[in-house]
């Protein structure tokens, strides 16, 4: 059965979204007044990892959030949790509400992580045959433009994904833009979503609206 085109979106999601995000300047700062609440540092690299999601952290915990359409009036929701395989990235994409992603984000390093010595990110995942984005930004701004790498799953498999820095797109909401090649030397964020849509509105091949499951083992460098 097709989805509704219009369904009730969540208000208190959306707010508590942006606050996780310090998306919004007043409450941000209010909450760093009030309740002391520091931007995270970035994760110290051993080994060339960035990440590895086996060994989990209080660190982790407070880094990564869900970041779902529910920004834009959608509502698709996801859920992050660590588990011994790595960070299990699920939930449910609904095209409801003109809406259609889900994704997992960090909240902004401070001061950025230096990527700068290394060529790109390599990703370790076992998904669901899917096509996900993967994204970094050398901007501290909220919407500031990312740079993104399509990557496909094989459904239950572990599969390892290596993405060179000169390969990412320079993006705006899904939009290719012409940009300067990322600055690696200041990375503010890292993100992972799966869309409805691949670049300059074409759909991306490899997507069904429903529940999705991607598990993510480690983030490195090379």
């Amino acid at each position: 059965m097709p989805e509704q085109t219009r369904q009730s979106w969540d208000f208190g999601r959306f707010f508590d979204t942006l606050s996780y995000f310090d998306a919004i300047p007043i409450v941000s700062s209010l909450q760093k007044m009030f309740f002391g609440s520091p931007p995270p540092p970035p994760p110290q690299l051993q080994a060339h990892l960035v990440f590895d999601f086996r060994q989990p952290t209080e660190q982790m915990r407070e880094l990564w959030g869900a970041l779902d359409d529910v920004v834009m009036g959608g509502v698709s929701q996801s859920s992050t949790q660590l588990q011994p395989e790595g960070l299990a990235f699920t939930g449910y994409v609904s095209t409801a509400n003109s809406g259609g992603f889900a994704s997992v984000r960090t909240r902004n390093f401070e001061p950025p992580l230096d990527l700068s010595a290394y060529s790109g990110i390599e990703l370790r995942v076992k998904g669901d045959g899917q096509r996900y984005k993967f994204f970094l930004r050398d901007g501290a701004g909220w919407d500031a433009v990312a740079y993104a790498y399509s990557f496909d799953t094989a459904n239950g498999g572990w599969v390892t994904v290596r993405i060179p820095f000169a390969d990412m797109k320079a993006v705006q909401r899904a939009r290719v833009i012409q940009r300067a090649p990322i600055n690696a030397g200041q990375i503010y964020s890292l993100q992972i979503m799966l869309s409805k849509f691949e670049y300059d509105r074409q759909l991306n091949p490899h997507f069904t609206a429903g529940p999705f499951q991607l598990l993510v083992e480690s983030v490195k460098v090379y």
